[in-house]
C-alpha cells in the first residue's frame, strides 16, 4: 500500500470533482475520529493492486504491521485503474459521494428496480432533478425516499428533461447497488464450475 503519485492523484480527484464539485474539499478534509489519538486525524487516499481506497491516517499507520501481500483490503475502496491507466469508481464509493453530490436525481418507485438491474434512467422514471445539470456531468441517483441507489452521467441537461420524450435516456447508468447480488450470483456460478 502506498500513497498516489501526482498523476493518480489528479485523475482521482477529476472523477471525483466531476460528482461533487466543489464539495470535493468536504471529502479531503475529513477529520477523522479513529484510534486512540485525541486529535482527529485526517483521511487520505492509497493504492493497493489498482485499487484506491480512502482511509483514515490512524490506520495506515496500523495496517503497517500487516505485510502487503497479505493485505486484502483496508478503509473504503472508492475506484480501481485500469491496465490502461483509467479510473473508475466502484460501487463502494457511492456513501461518500451521495454525501458530497452536487447534482442528485431521484426516480420513482416504479423505476427503482430497472435501474438496480443496471438499465439507464428513462424521462418517464425521474421523479425529480436537480437544476443546472449539464451533459456529461457526474449525477447520483436516490429513491424518493432519499436512499441512494448507483450513480451515473448525464445524458441530457436540466432543461432538456422537461422537454423529452418519456422513453428518452436522461441518466447513463455506472454503478448500482445491485451490483453486490449480481456479483454475488456470478461468484456462486464460478464456484459450482
Amino acid at each position: 500500500m502506498r500513497p498516489l503519485d501526482e498523476k493518480e492523484t489528479t485523475v482521482v480527484f477529476e472523477k471525483l470533482f466531476k460528482f461533487t464539485g466543489n464539495n470535493l474539499k468536504n471529502i479531503v478534509e475529513n477529520p477523522s475520529h479513529e484510534g486512540p489519538d485525541k486529535d482527529p486525524g485526517r483521511y487520505c487516499f492509497r493504492l493497493h493492486k489498482n485499487k484506491v481506497y480512502y482511509i483514515s491516517d490512524s490506520l495506515v499507520k496500523r495496517a503497517t504491521n500487516v505485510a502487503r501481500p497479505k493485505l486484502a483490503s483496508i478503509g473504503t475502496c472508492i475506484g480501481r485503474f485500469t491496465h490502461g491507466g483509467s479510473f473508475h469508481l466502484t460501487i463502494e464509493c457511492l456513501n461518500l459521494l451521495a454525501a458530497n453530490a452536487k447534482h442528485k436525481v431521484w426516480l420513482k418507485p416504479t423505476s427503482e428496480m430497472s435501474f438496480l438491474y443496471a438499465n439507464h434512467v428513462l424521462k418517464g422514471g425521474l421523479g425529480r432533478i436537480t437544476e443546472s445539470i449539464a451533459p456529461g456531468d457526474g449525477v447520483v441517483v436516490f429513491s424518493m425516499s432519499d436512499l441512494p441507489l448507483g450513480f451515473g452521467i448525464a445524458a441530457k441537461s436540466t432543461q432538456d428533461c422537461r422537454k423529452l420524450d418519456p422513453n428518452a435516456i436522461v441518466v447513463l447508468h455506472q454503478a448500482d447497488i445491485g451490483e453486490y447480488l449480481r456479483m454475488e450470483n456470478q461468484s456462486e456460478q464460478l464456484l459450482e464450475e
